[in-house]
């Protein structure tokens, strides 16, 4: 498991934490891809990207971030489609905002259902692959996003977790947490990701919805949904 997974990474100028999320479960390689955003995309990342295929991304930020540090194309013809994870804003939200990583897990599951079923139809679409996921860093909000796709394909715990863990490789954090600058150009502290809070958020879906499946019923997904992200993405 560990030489597959630390070859999914893929130079990708511009990008950080660029990598194939395929080879877990029975996700084939090639089809879809996870990473940060396409903010400091270079022509060269671009090509790199062409050549993949790329025909849709799927950007999980939130219009701030979107507005702050958008996404460039130099010329890519993919499409994007917006499904911002986290509600739009704190004052709107019907429960209290995470003030950590811990609590941003559950509070994630809690909140990303509308974004994940979105995220599930599009990429069982037809001509929708290549395809990216991507955050800020690609770390948390793409790491529940990817986690769950490959969950619904049959991927273990084990694998899900260790793929999700190669974040910490893929952005320097081996070490521990490192600065970076938000949306609003305050300097914020970015902290590696655990095992456990990738459960955690498993843990509220199976705690309020008894699996996964049913979590993604509950805001909508169809069986034949279902269905068809794993024809489309499965090996």
């Amino acid at each position: 498991m560990t030489d597959d997974v630390q070859s999914a990474f893929i130079d990708i100028p511009g990008v950080r934490n660029f990598r194939d999320a395929g080879g877990v479960g029975t996700l084939r390689r090639g089809v879809l891809f996870r990473s940060g955003s396409f903010h400091t995309l270079t022509p060269e990342g671009a090509l790199r990207l062409k050549a993949l295929g790329l025909r849709t991304v799927i950007d999980l930020r939130s219009r701030h971030e979107e507005d702050a540090f958008p996404d460039l194309r130099h010329d890519l013809d993919h499409e994007t489609l917006r499904l911002p994870t986290l509600p739009a804003n704190r004052e709107d939200c019907d429960r209290p905002w995470p003030e950590d990583q811990v609590e941003l897990y559950p509070f994630m599951a809690a909140t990303a259902g509308p974004s994940l079923v979105a995220a599930i139809r599009r990429l069982g679409a037809s001509g929708t692959l290549s395809a990216v996921v991507h955050c800020a860093v690609g770390k948390d909000r793409t790491g529940l996003t990817i986690a769950v796709v490959q969950s619904l394909l049959g991927a273990s715990e084990a694998d899900i977790t260790a793929d999700y863990l190669l974040s910490n490789t893929g952005l320097g954090l081996l070490d521990g947490p490192t600065p970076y600058v938000d949306e609003a150009g305050a300097e914020r502290i970015s902290r590696p990701v655990a095992a456990e809070l990738l459960a955690s958020s498993f843990a509220w879906i199976h705690d309020h919805h008894g699996s996964l499946p049913a979590y993604l019923h509950a805001h909508g997904a169809t069986d034949a949904d279902l269905d068809a992200l794993r024809s489309n993405l499965s090996v």
